[in-house]
């Protein structure tokens, strides 16, 4: 998890009155178990690009990775913001995330044979990346791995409904 906690606070205006926020732990949590994530990134155009992926959460970071010749890694040559959204496909239960931040390529061998360490332990063996000149490599071909700091969140608990805002720094 981050060293540092962020700011919490519940949107009341968006909320139900017996709601509580949701810490950021249980957020964390709920990251770091979450097997689907959805990634936005802008076109140079300014469009938005949205694409379902996997991704692995270290050190109060979001890892996770791409082919140099995607459409999202060409989105992110031009503009690093992202966000990264996972939850549930239910009204009644659950709590959704979204995560706002910047996508900054990984290129130190030790963090990115962590990160292929982690995404073998959450996925399992089918996801095993060689570490290769400042990326990962595999049977499909080299992938550039991206770190995103969250810089700030939400979350929505359903149910309950609740919106908890996280700021970071």
């Amino acid at each position: 998890m981050t060293t540092t906690a962020p700011t919490t606070v519940i949107d009341r205006r968006y909320s139900d009155p017996a709601a509580d926020p949701v810490g950021w732990g249980t957020a964390w949590q709920r990251l770091t178990e979450a097997e689907l994530f959805w990634l936005t990134t802008v076109r140079p155009d300014g469009a938005p690009h949205v694409t379902p992926l996997i991704a692995v959460w270290l050190d109060g970071a979001g890892y996770f990775c791409t082919g140099p010749d995607e459409r999202k890694a060409k989105n992110l040559d031009a503009n690093r913001q992202v966000v990264l959204t996972t939850g549930n496909n239910t009204l009644g239960h659950g709590l959704d995330l979204v995560i706002e931040g910047g996508a900054v390529p990984v290129r130190d061998p030790d963090r990115l044979h962590q990160v292929a360490e982690a995404y073998v332990d959450k996925y399992g063996s089918g996801w095993r990346f060689e570490v290769i000149d400042g990326g990962f490599a595999h049977e499909a071909g080299r992938a550039q791995v991206y770190e995103v700091r969250p810089t700030t969140a939400y979350g929505f608990a359903k149910g309950t409904y609740g919106q908890t805002r996280w700021s970071f720094g």
